[in-house]
């Protein structure tokens, strides 16, 4: 995946994103900030508390759980 800056507020990301974290591996600024954890899976949004971008599950996504 190529790299892309990490400015958008609101990005939708699959079941093969998770775990998810932000910043991401493919943002360009993937150090902008410590990489914290988001619990996504029982919501399907989570925001992150160091930069504010809300991420949100694509519709029709399966979480599948351990």
């Amino acid at each position: 995946m190529a790299q892309q800056e990490n400015t958008h507020s609101e990005i939708e990301v699959s079941a093969t994103d998770l775990p998810l974290h932000c910043p991401m591996p493919q943002h360009l600024a993937w150090n902008s900030h410590p990489r914290v954890f988001l619990p996504i899976e029982k919501t399907g949004e989570a925001l992150c508390p160091y930069c504010g971008t809300h991420y949100r599950l694509k519709a029709g996504e399966v979480v599948k759980g351990h």
